[in-house]
């Protein structure tokens, strides 16, 4: 067939690209290389439209191993000899098409990044945005996603820990599906992503070939419309059973020393892992396609090469230890066939029954060699406007507290998420001390040592579409906050960074302002940014979402025993704030879902004062003086307190310290950098005299009555049961 511009375009690549593909090979490309391009080059793997502005973010830091981006994922020292692996991806375009498998594949995916180094993983976490949950396509979406979640972990034997979720209008057509992963790997045991030795064998190895997944990278870099239903094939579909022998066969071929390098099979398949491993180690390969294990007949040499039919591995061995490698995959009853080798030069070279079907210098093809590199314009958000008019007076000072508190803490983005954590195995392969002492953070014990992670993800969009510079410092900030509320050390930053169309200026400018946030943020907590993924065209015909930049960040607890909970320990026990409180309610969900305001700035935040709260929170807990912590974030001081008292069903009695801050403000406002802490009342003395941050003391805990301000609000049980049952409810409406 004849190749011409338009033939690039209906693959999604602009004409000046494929005069450039014209330029890097001297010819006009066949339509298998111009495919392969076409995945290259597509935003999903190349980032042709963000690197220039990731290249800013804070990459260094004592404890990191890898330069971000080097591998396929990150990698930090935790001390004795060990390591910790973690990373995070969206899956978000093939989990609106077909949620179970799209967010499956998306856990699976995340998973062989890490074992592809060499690590174990020990821990899943998850961030999760829906429309509007009354709607029933919400409820499709979100059942089928928790439910491939739960599969694809349970199945795996790695447990899902831990995560977030959230509900707006803005995520009814698009929703985001992001998941962490985060294992342990003894230092000196990682394989890099490279391949090297001219001659040194090629082989995959893992489930067979199909047609599922065919151009997944580049359905990812498109706007989600009514008509993405018909881009079906491009969902991929995840067999957990196979990657868990493929995770296990990975480990013990690793430790024969006969592994050059080693890369997993995600967006764009073989060609993005015969590309990449290439491109590093600067060789070339000769790839026989008719040898790669097929499950569908008569595939052709372009279908081979983008399929993303999931868990495959890329192996470069060792020539002459070929059988090692092949034994091991046979005991584990996996396909490992030998498909090529490395050679000398830059060119990767395709075969199919001799026949040369492709020919392309590997470097041409991937992220840093000659993928276009774009600037792109950015402009200041119309919208900014409507948020300049917000005036706090003009909401009037309501007289019902308790009737406000009863409908923030049923708010599906505050309520318990037990509906959806129910279905996880949060047991199943590791030592989650998260399970009876809930903590801000996930904690997870590393066998065979004293040490835990902390886990999380964390990002309020609706923060940053206020003001995507603070709202991204927001992101940074409470996740370390959650990590020193559980009595870790903040380590490092993976990040998701989930946008609209980056040739929109004002989705553009959202996503440059959060990077800066992000990277002033970083550099205060000393928590380089690892790596992570990019997720432009998270749009539909109604506009983009919500700026989502989500932030997966790794702690460290050197002694599991100091892990915090924030849980209310025992009655009597008093009540303190710490942190600067101040009249502000902009933004919160108060503000957003019981006023409807849509446009109001992001609240309060001093990066300054948050990094000062956290020392002081650490040393408490380091010390041994405070029994427990809990910051304040969505639904305010009110929903914090709510939340420490549930675990033990113990209660509180509290009053307002600060007189001149309006009740709504106090209770229900999201100001940033504050924790709620309880102290044995012998220890009472020793708390107030080692701070240096303000505080506020609020009240006592009790066995289970709620009183503010000497008005009784009832017993914790019962706001329990209704912070318990909320999404539930909904979920059960539509059954």
């Amino acid at each position: 067939m004849e190749i011409t511009f338009e033939t690039a375009e209906k693959l999604g690549l602009k004409k000046e690209e494929f005069e450039k593909i014209t330029e890097i090979l001297g010819r006009v490309p066949n339509f298998t290389e111009l495919s392969a391009y076409s995945v290259m080059w597509s935003e999903h793997c190349s980032y042709k439209n963000s690197i220039k502005w990731l290249k800013t973010l804070p990459k260094e830091g004592s404890r990191l191993l890898v330069a971000a981006g080097e591998e396929n994922a990150g990698l930090m020292d935790i001390g004795d000899g060990l390591g910790v692996v973690f990373k995070i991806e969206s899956h978000n375009h093939p989990s609106a098409i077909e949620p179970f498998q799209g967010a499956a594949t998306g856990v699976g995916g995340i998973h062989r990044d890490i074992f592809t180094m060499g690590a174990r993983p020990i821990a899943t976490l998850n961030s999760l945005r829906f429309g509007n949950i009354e709607h029933e396509k919400t409820q499709h979406l979100l059942s089928g996603v928790v439910s491939g979640i739960g599969h694809y972990g349970n199945c795996f034997g790695v447990p899902t820990v831990g995560g977030e979720i959230y509900f707006e209008e803005c995520y009814h057509t698009n929703p985001l599906v992001n998941a962490m992963s985060a294992g342990v790997v003894r230092l000196g045991e990682t394989v890099s992503a490279t391949a090297v030795g001219e001659g040194n064998p090629v082989f995959i190895a893992g489930s067979a070939t199909g047609k599922d997944g065919m151009g997944g990278a580049a359905f990812a870099s498109a706007d989600i419309t009514e008509n993405s239903a018909e881009d079906l094939p491009a969902v991929q579909v995840g067999d957990p059973f196979q990657e868990k022998k493929l995770l296990e066969a990975c480990l013990e071929v690793i430790q024969t020393g006969a592994i050059v390098g080693m890369q997993d099979m995600g967006a764009a398949g073989i060609i993005c892992s015969t590309a990449e491993t290439s491109a590093k180690g600067g060789v070339g390969m000769n790839i026989h396609l008719e040898k790669v294990p097929t499950r569908q007949q008569g595939m052709k040499a372009w279908e081979l090469l983008l399929s993303e039919s999931q868990e495959r591995m890329l192996l470069t061995v060792q020539k002459g230890r070929e059988k090692e490698v092949t034994d091991i995959f046979e005991k584990w009853d996996l396909p490992c066939q030998q498909i090529g080798e490395v050679t000398n030069g830059e060119m990767l070279r395709f075969y199919m029954n001799d026949e040369l079907e492709a020919e392309m210098p590997a470097e041409s093809l991937v992220l840093g060699g000659g993928a276009p590199v774009y600037t792109r314009e950015y402009k200041e958000p119309k919208y900014f406007e409507k948020i300049k008019e917000f005036d706090a007076s003009k909401i009037p000072v309501p007289t019902n507290l308790k009737g406000i508190a009863e409908k923030l803490i049923t708010l599906p983005s505050i309520a318990s998420k037990k509906w959806i954590y129910e279905q996880y195995d949060s047991m199943v392969g590791a030592a989650n001390l998260n399970t009876n002492a809930p903590a801000d953070a996930s904690v997870v014990l590393i066998h065979g040592t004293k040490k835990a992670l902390a886990l999380t993800t964390d990002c309020n969009s609706l923060y940053v579409f206020a003001n995507p510079f603070v709202g991204c410092m927001i992101a940074v900030s409470e996740a370390a906050r959650n990590i020193v509320c559980s009595g870790g050390i903040p380590l490092g930053v993976t990040n998701c960074l989930n946008f609209g169309n980056p040739y929109d200026p004002e989705v553009y400018y959202q996503f440059v302002e959060s990077i800066k946030g992000m990277s002033e943020a970083c550099k205060k907590f000393d928590t380089p940014v690892t790596g992570g993924n990019v997720s432009f065209y998270n749009q539909s015909p109604s506009g983009p979402v919500y700026p989502t930049p989500v932030i997966g960040m790794v702690g460290l607890l050197e002694d599991y025993e100091n892990k915090m909970t924030l849980d209310f320990k025992n009655e009597g026990d008093v009540i303190y704030l710490l942190g600067k409180n101040v009249e502000d309610f902009n933004c919160s969900e108060y503000m957003h879902k019981i006023c409807g305001i849509e446009y109001s700035p992001a609240p309060y935040f001093n990066l300054e004062e948050e990094f000062r709260l956290h020392k002081a929170v650490s040393s408490l807990i380091k010390n041994k003086i405070i029994v427990s912590a809990h910051d304040i974030s969505e639904g305010g001081l009110f929903v914090t307190l709510a939340e420490s008292g549930f675990n033990r069903n113990l209660g509180f009695v509290v009053n307002k310290q600060i007189s001149a801050i309006r009740n709504d403000a106090y209770w229900f406002g999201e100001a940033q950098g504050r924790v709620v802490v309880s102290v044995n009342p012998d220890k009472i003395e020793e708390f107030e005299s080692s701070l240096d941050i303000p505080f506020e003391k609020l009240g006592t805990v009790t066995s289970g009555q709620i009183k503010i301000e000497n008005e009784d609000w009832g017993n914790i049980i019962e706001w329990r049961k209704k912070y318990d049952a909320a999404i539930g409810n909904y979920m059960r409406e539509n059954i």
